[in-house]
């Protein structure tokens, strides 16, 4: 074999996906057919979800540094402020999206790559491809020449053209959005505050300004047709909020075509596909970049468990089970957010605005749209590699949430939840309340061993809402409470932070039960 795993595609999900491989010394090469990265791309924003990935790569600070929070949004028509959104009600440790364009974010992650020992083959082109019992041959080209690459796996994350799925004849379904797009960056001349927030505006040509930095605005904008100046149409839905405010700097206008569209499958044998190769959707959201990155995220931990021999290749098909109805809700989502640009007269205006207003205004609605925009909602509950929890509660699929501060029996030092599962494997945690401390111990030292001899484990804590003794840490009581413990729990977290098991009155058995679970499948 040339290597593990071949990735074609070098964008953001190509990137993600060959990063967490080499962080697990899985050998991979990642190809992209551009001789160098794009200078400007349309993807501006980062989400909290995605900024936890990058938290756990150790790159985040480069992403909260260069970029600028987007704390919120704020809808507007009919000349006025509808509603407004703000992000922090989501509850995440990130409170804000980052608005950074999309060749920073591949800059980021591709200098991440390198220092583990990666690089991206620049200048080829996946030809074609060829599968057998144990691997794919892949004809590629480089430097003018035909080559053959053998691998163990393909990924395909070469966006909406994906020559691997091409290659696999697997088709996507769904549509083309009718209304175009368009895109460009812009500084509005005579604004002097409120930098931070993205403004929307509702009407038949609909507008989207996105915060960059330096003050900048990347503008979304849906033409009235495909030859009208998108710009002086975008500027005159502007004028009329911002009368003092002119449109100057415009850089990169650019025409897009959009679709909603789903892989028919994910994985073909020994190939898969991510990112905009899997799916597509409206840029009304941003969600697109970010749910490629996901996928990267969900699919690293396990090939990179089946490429060392510690899982079967079965383990693969629960990447497109929990990866698919992400993709389709993002669609879903994305459509109505097109739909609402679409309104018949000032009398359906009328309906849409009330309706709008009605949703955002109300409290918990409002918390779950934040939800949703962090990207905190995705769950993988009724995955078939995830065991325990209780229904409606918390349960097993679901996200770890960000709880903290705890300690780990690490000096006492204070750390977040999420802090002690920043692992390439999963981490096991020992959870008591009240009298079930006094099992504690006993379990920890089973989970501890546990954790030399496998291969799924990397790391154990003992946490206890009232500790006596060392190695034993705190949690407090409100945030086990949140995590549905009783008594005494053990919970095993992916390396992608969902919970794979939780397991109230928890003992070892329920561990290797989980355990064979995911190497079995």
């Amino acid at each position: 074999m040339d290597c593990d795993v071949l990735i074609v595609g070098a964008g953001p999900t190509g990137l993600t996906l060959a990063a967490e491989l080499r962080r697990r010394a899985v050998d991979c090469l990642l190809i992209d057919a551009l001789e160098a990265p794009q200078a400007w791309d349309r993807a501006t924003v980062v989400h909290p979800r995605s900024l936890e990935i990058f938290e756990a790569l150790g790159i985040v600070d480069r992403f909260i540094e260069a970029g600028v929070p987007q704390r919120g949004a704020r809808l507007h028509s009919a000349g006025k402020v509808l509603v407004e959104l703000d992000f922090s009600l989501s509850g995440a440790a990130y409170s804000y999206n980052v608005g950074l364009s999309e060749e920073d974010t591949e800059r980021f992650l591709t200098e991440y790559l390198e220092e583990a020992g990666g690089s991206v083959e620049r200048s080829t082109r996946f030809l074609a491809m060829s599968q057998d019992a144990d691997g794919v041959t892949a004809t590629i080209e480089r430097g003018g020449a035909e080559e053959k690459v053998r691998a163990r796996w393909v990924v395909g994350c070469g966006g909406y053209h994906s020559p691997v799925r091409e290659a696999l004849g697997i088709p996507l379904v769904g549509h083309d959005i009718e209304d175009p797009w368009a895109v460009f960056d812009v500084t509005l001349a005579g604004r002097a505050e409120d930098f931070e927030t993205t403004l929307v505006y509702l009407e038949q040509t609909m507008v989207i300004l996105t915060p960059l930095p330096g003050r900048r605005f990347r503008v979304y904008t849906r033409p009235t047709d495909e030859d009208t100046d998108f710009v002086a149409e975008a500027a005159a839905v502007l004028a009329r909020y911002l009368p003092d405010q002119e449109l100057t700097e415009i850089e990169s206008p650019t025409r897009f075509r959009c679709h909603a569209k789903i892989a028919a499958r994910y994985r073909e044998g020994r190939a898969l596909l991510a990112g905009d190769a899997a799916h597509v959707c409206s840029p009304s959201q941003g969600h697109g970049m970010n749910t490629g990155i996901g996928d990267a995220v969900n699919l690293a931990w396990k090939l990179a468990l089946v490429c060392e021999g510690d899982a079967g290749p079965a383990l693969l098909d629960s990447y497109e089970a929990e990866r698919r109805p992400v993709a389709e809700e993002v669609i879903e989502a994305g459509q109505g957010m097109e739909d609402m640009g679409n309104f018949d007269g000032e009398e359906g205006r009328a309906r849409r605005d009330a309706e709008v207003r009605a949703a955002l205004t109300d409290p918990e609605t409002a918390h779950l749209e934040a939800v949703a925009e962090a990207e905190m909602n995705i769950s993988y509950r009724g995955s078939p590699v995830v065991l325990g929890g209780r229904e409606p509660a918390f349960a097993a699929g679901d996200r770890l949430p960000d709880l903290g501060p705890v300690s780990a029996g690490l000096g006492g030092l204070q750390v977040r939840l999420h802090q002690l599962t920043h692992r390439p494997g999963h981490t096991l945690l020992a959870i008591a309340v009240g009298d079930g401390g006094d099992e504690l111990p006993r379990l920890y030292a089973e989970l501890e061993a546990l954790v030399a001899r496998s291969p799924l484990f990397d790391a154990a804590f003992a946490l206890a809402t009232a500790p006596d003794q060392a190695p034993v840490g705190t949690i407090h009581p409100q945030a086990a409470a949140a995590l549905g413990v009783e008594s005494l729990a053990v919970l095993a977290i992916r390396p992608d932070r969902h919970i794979g098991l939780i397991a109230e009155g928890g003992s070892l058995a329920d561990v290797e039960a989980y355990a064979a679970l995911v190497t079995s499948a």
